[in-house]
């Protein structure tokens, strides 16, 4: 009598190791997974970003948020940032604009920027996951959003002026 269903081949090297080492076959598939992502997803654009203060230049290496996606999620769902990293929302053109801190685990400061580079206002330490709408207070043209205390941490204030190519300076 015959089974169809029942053909048996040899094994192949690749299950035959994974058999033996399982956490191999696992670690495998998870490296597969990431270069599949980040082959799919480029990684933000970074550039730096200068604040002119009475203190002196103080220099930030910022990820630039200018589509409507990128706005959106901005640092939503990170456990950390870095100190000196940040990120740039692009509102292009200058006009009121409004955030929160929706999924937004850390606490940070956001530099609301008029589309001369001068800082409009800053609100500082914003509370992570609230729902409480933060207003720019005027029209602004950027966002710089850094870990919460950098503003009084290094003496930024309104007024102060921001180079960037954003803001027409460099």
């Amino acid at each position: 009598m015959y089974s169809l269903l029942r053909l048996e081949f040899p094994p192949s090297p690749v299950l035959l190791r994974s058999r033996k080492r399982p956490w191999r076959a696992l670690a495998a598939v998870v490296l597969a997974l990431l270069a599949v992502t980040s082959i799919s997803a480029p990684a933000a654009e970074v550039q730096p970003l200068e604040i002119v203060t009475r203190s002196g230049v103080h220099v930030f290496t910022v990820e630039i948020a200018k589509t409507d996606e990128e706005r959106a999620t901005g640092l939503m769902y990170r456990k950390e940032l870095a100190e000196g990293r940040g990120m740039l929302f692009d509102f292009s053109p200058e006009q009121p604009v409004s955030m929160w801190m929706k999924n937004t685990f850390i606490p940070l400061d956001m530099i609301f920027i008029r589309s001369d580079g001068r800082i409009l206002r800053i609100a500082e330490n914003t509370e992570p996951q609230s729902e409480k709408i933060i207003s720019s207070g005027g029209l602004a043209k950027g966002v710089l959003e850094v870990m919460g205390g950098t503003a009084r941490k290094y003496g930024i204030q309104a007024g102060d002026r921001v180079a960037h190519p954003l803001f027409g300076t460099r």
